[in-house]
């Protein structure tokens, strides 16, 4: 009897009646590197992992990252409403794949593309794929024009990219699977962006492109691309194989259009032959989606487009990326037709206000000296200043600032400014002014605290007790 339908019933009842954290829950361990030997009945499942990563930090708080920590919840319906969805099978899913097709020509538009000359695009898994993809077609593009000019593409010299030394990663990761030499231009104090003069003499006939960032994940600062278009313009009136630009605009890309409509950095300079960003940054949507386009056909090697007979369609497809969930290309969608321009322009105006509120209240505390102010996304960077007699260092007032759950990233500054440590916000929407005023004041507490700490320390004459710690309140905020 037992084993009886009714028996399993009552069991299965008994197990959901149970409270989750009772004496069944108590039992169960979560795996680490073998299967568990039984099932875990779903809520128990779910509320043990949810109550494991309870323990990290606040994603609003986190202060360090690009990556959108906010959506309407209708975006999150809509999102695991289509995650079974496959983006590859545009056969049969052809109204996501049209949603996707409306995406790249909506970025397009943004980004002064002229229809003339046939631009293409395509999503990508982040901006990171999006930059693979165009140092792909700058590479491609550059041996067939040095193979017709008579360059030996087999000789020793490998071919090489020229970028400002604020690279992200991805760059170094693409010339390294690929096998070029990556050239990056130094900064220095009077060049916190790209030197087009220093990129410029950089270039030689091995060289497959040079890249402009939109927003150096460093500083915040943007390139000027316009500088660099012209400097490109003179070398290529003296050169066998012309050499384009491409514009990695994972976070600028999508606030520059809204806020700064006139600044020619995209399609109207007439070198800019492909440009990608983040969807999952200032696009707005949660990871992972990025977007690429190039100004025509002539700029995407037809070597990079691949019709793939596939569950009995044929699809071009230029990813790198195959299979990936559609939700994140709906979400994109979803985020263009809520907003439209006048929204994107008031979030990204609001969040740069924001942002040049927080550089502002810093700048006033009279220790720091600001490298970046907001003045192009909304970011803010500063040092300690040369005469603010501190004997505590950036690392420690990030430490600080984490016991009230702030994520405030101390880090060097690349090859040639190694010796100078920085601090740096980045402002998302999901920041208001009254959480900006927040980390304001537990700025202030902290900087304070270590004072103390440095006095106690050196002379021993101050009063432990005027140590405070952080006074958290039952949301996990710290209260003052």
């Amino acid at each position: 009897m037992s084993n009886s339908p009714r028996s399993k019933e009552a069991k299965e009842r008994e197990a959901y009646a149970s409270p989750i954290f009772g004496a069944q829950a108590a039992d169960i361990q979560m795996p680490v590197d073998r299967l568990n030997d039984e099932p875990v009945e779903p809520r128990v499942a779910s509320e043990l992992i949810r109550e494991y990563l309870s323990t990290e930090g606040n994603a609003h708080q986190n202060l360090a990252t690009f990556v959108q920590t906010y959506m309407e919840p209708e975006a999150v319906d809509l999102m695991a409403d289509t995650l079974e969805k496959n983006a590859i099978d545009k056969d049969e899913y052809p109204m996501t794949a049209d949603l996707e097709n409306r995406c790249v020509a909506i970025v397009e538009d943004l980004w002064n593309a002229d229809q003339s000359e046939e631009p293409m695009g395509t999503s990508t898994v982040g901006s990171s794929e999006g930059c693979m993809l165009g140092g792909l077609a700058m590479l491609f593009r550059w041996k067939k024009l040095a193979t017709a000019a008579g360059v030996d593409i087999h000789t020793a010299q490998r071919p090489n990219l020229v970028i400002s030394a604020g690279y992200q990663v991805c760059w170094e990761k693409f010339c390294r699977y690929w096998d070029i030499e990556l050239r990056a231009v130094p900064m220095d104090e009077d060049h916190l962006s790209l030197d087009a003069d220093a990129a410029v003499a950089q270039i030689d006939d091995h060289t497959i492109g040079v890249v402009a960032i939109l927003g150096i994940t460093y500083t915040g600062r943007y390139d000027d691309v316009a500088a660099l278009d012209r400097a490109i313009e003179a070398y290529n009136r003296g050169t066998k194989i012309p050499v384009r630009i491409h514009v990695d605009g994972a976070s600028g890309a999508m606030v520059a259009p809204f806020v700064e409509p006139d600044l020619k950095w995209d399609f109207r300079l007439p070198n800019v032959w492909s440009i990608s960003t983040s969807g999952h940054k200032y696009g707005l949507v949660y990871p992972g989606v990025g977007w690429v386009v190039w100004r025509s056909k002539e700029a995407l090697p037809e070597d990079l487009v691949f019709e793939v007979s596939y569950l009995g369609g044929t699809e071009a497809t230029m990813a790198i990326n195959f299979s990936r969930s559609a939700s994140q290309i709906v979400a994109q969608y979803y985020t263009f037709m809520r907003n439209g321009f006048e929204g994107y322009r008031q979030i990204q105006e609001r969040t740069l206000a924001v942002a040049r509120h927080l550089a502002d209240e810093i700048e006033k505390m009279g220790i720091f000296e600001m490298l970046e102010k907001a003045t192009e996304i909304p970011i803010l960077c500063w040092r300690l200043a040369d005469d603010a007699d501190k004997h505590w260092s950036l690392y420690d007032l990030s430490d600080r600032l984490r016991m009230h759950g702030w994520q405030v990233p101390a880090y060097p500054l690349p090859e040639n400014m190694q010796d100078v440590t920085v601090q740096r916000i980045v402002a998302r929407a999901d920041l208001s002014m009254t959480l900006a005023d927040e980390l304001l004041q537990d700025m202030e507490v902290e900087i304070g605290n270590l004072d103390t700490v440095v006095s106690v320390v050196r002379g021993g004459d101050a009063d432990l007790s005027q140590i405070s710690r952080p006074n958290f309140d039952h949301s996990g905020r710290s209260a003052h």
